[in-house]
């Protein structure tokens, strides 16, 4: 069985640009004490990196994914990282309320790749 690599490789670059986006956007909060300038410009230089993967993930995967489609498979990618980035960095708990609600955004998900 073949790997179609132009429809992998797009998800495994978006998965990985939310690795650093998350954070970009999150990383910061177990470190309040420092300045908010500061914060906003490491911040920055983390989500370069994100766009290093995410811009070519999306040029590569049009065409095989619809533009509605790659935002998707990122958001979806989002809250995948964002759930494994909370608990284990974080160190905060998952309710049952958010991964329900995480459910409820998977199916929505899925009905943008129903065609």
């Amino acid at each position: 069985m073949a790997i179609n690599m132009q429809a992998v490789m797009p998800v495994v670059l978006l998965a990985a640009s939310n690795v650093f986006m998350t954070f970009a956007w999150y990383g910061h909060l177990k470190f309040k004490s420092a300045p908010l300038f500061l914060v906003i410009v490491v911040s920055w230089g983390i989500a370069f990196f994100e766009y290093c993967l995410a811009v070519p993930a999306n040029r590569m995967g049009h065409g095989t994914y619809s533009a509605a489609q790659l935002k998707t498979i990122q958001e979806v990618m989002t809250l995948a990282v964002f759930v494994g980035f909370s608990w284990l960095y974080l160190k905060e708990s998952i309710s049952w309320t958010t991964l329900l609600g995480f459910v409820f955004i998977a199916f929505g998900a899925a009905l943008v790749f129903r065609g």
